[in-house]
């Protein structure tokens, strides 16, 4: 072994795995390590610390084991300031760019180390320096200090010509939350997992305190809604919560708007009434006409105005000035006039909303739910619901660390929140 480095760990890193773990990727990866110093915590709430050199044959070995201990919360211990690199042109990193986590991260810049703002996974670090003047703007308006570097995540595409990109692992460090050891805590109860043999009751009850607990505090719930919402029997007590103030934002594609609209103009779901699961004559063209009519109106507002839609979940997004955001794909009818059909324009909406959510209802829908999840931080809430097993550990399985699942019929599912929330 020719090169080596220093790396530290620190935290609940034994009864979590972190430790194991870590020593698996070294040893994986054709590395060798050795323990320098082991403090183990002696009680339940006491932390251990391991220092330990990481050992390989190459620089680029090295740099690859010390790259996915980093993941795992490992920091190398260099005093050395993170490596800043310009971008060579808008949408082009530098080579070997940092590669984001959704975890809690910091970056040393200057002497110091700098909380990473907007935590996303697969995104660059671009670091900001704030000439004079901005900071003197910056201080009258309230915000943080210009004098102070700011560090936040850029998607590839959004990176332009000079930006400050951080390269390499030295001078970043990486928080991965922990889950209690006791249980405790927010989901605790019902974190390891995913099973249809838990208790659905005493779940949404957890779910619904949740969603208390955020609406007083002026937090943010966001609804990623899938299309079987309305065809499970879930729409309207759906819009309940949306009416009642639980629900602060909607994301979800076109299709799930088409079938709510149809639903209240209609009185069917892809044609099928929902009430006696019945197809009437010509109900296969019910989507379609929905489209149009909504189309002829100039958009889903425009006919709430008009009087043509008067119940449903996107109407009360409307008359209760609830944000929605409908992400457009190759697979949409139509689409109608609201839904984003520019995919990169589509997902920067789903990002703001994601940036701003505080727990987040993933229901019954895998792929717009794992485009919300990628854009998510490690730390926030999220709840996956489907009746698919495979869905719903799918969906768990995007890093986060405060997530619940529940294999369930969404249209049981939803009702029985909107019975603890409102009843």
């Amino acid at each position: 072994m020719t090169v080596a480095r220093t790396v530290e760990l620190e935290g609940h890193i034994i009864d979590s795995g972190t430790m194991g773990h870590c020593f698996g990727i070294v040893m994986d990866m054709g590395g060798e390590f050795e323990v320098e110093e082991f403090e183990v915590g002696r009680h339940k709430h006491a932390e251990t610390y391991c220092r330990m050199t990481v050992m390989a044959d190459t620089e680029e070995d090295l740099r690859a084991i010390l790259h996915e201990l980093n993941q795992q919360g490992a920091t190398v211990t260099d005093p050395r300031d993170a490596t800043l690199e310009e971008a060579p042109e808008d949408g082009v990193v530098p080579v070997d760019f940092y590669s984001t986590t959704n975890h809690p991260t910091y970056v040393r810049v200057d002497g110091e180390w700098v909380e990473v703002e907007d935590p996303e996974m697969d995104c660059a670090l671009v670091v900001e320096r704030t000439e004079p003047e901005d900071s003197q703007r910056a201080g009258d308006a309230g915000e943080p200090d210009g004098d102070s570097p700011r560090v936040s995540t850029k998607v590839l595409n959004a990176v332009e010509a000079g930006d400050l990109v951080v390269t390499g692992e030295t001078g970043i460090r990486v928080e991965p939350p922990e889950r209690p050891r006791d249980g405790g805590g927010s989901f605790g109860f019902m974190q390891g997992g995913v099973s249809s043999e838990r208790p659905s009751k005493s779940l949404i009850e957890e779910i619904a305190d949740e969603m208390r607990e955020v609406r007083e505090n002026d937090g943010n719930v966001l609804a990623v809604c899938g299309p079987a919402i309305v065809h499970a029997g879930g729409r309207d007590a759906l819009a309940e919560l949306v009416g009642a103030g639980y629900i602060d934002a909607i994301s979800a594609g076109n299709g799930f708007a088409v079938h709510d609209l149809e639903r209240d103009l209609y009185g069917t779901s892809l044609g099928v009434d929902t009430e006696n699961l019945e197809h009437p004559r010509e109900g296969h063209k019910h989507h379609i006409y929905t489209i149009s009519e909504i189309a002829r109106l100039g958009g889903i507002e425009e006919a709430v105005e008009e009087g043509v839609v008067d119940e449903g979940v996107m109407y009360e997004c409307v008359a209760n000035d609830v944000p929605f955001v409908l992400a457009g794909s190759i697979r949409d009818d139509g689409p109608l006039p609201d839904t984003i059909t520019d995919s990169i324009e589509a997902q920067n909406a789903i990002r703001e909303q994601a940036h701003e959510a505080d727990l987040v209802l993933m229901l019954s829908t895998l792929l717009h739910s794992v485009a919300v999840g990628n854009c998510l931080p490690s730390t926030t809430k999220t709840v996956c619901v489907d009746i698919n097993p495979a869905t719903v550990t799918q969906l768990l399985d995007r890093g986060s660390a405060q997530a619940i699942g529940m294999v369930t019929d969404i249209g049981t599912f939803i009702p029985m929140l909107r019975d603890e929330l409102l009843e």
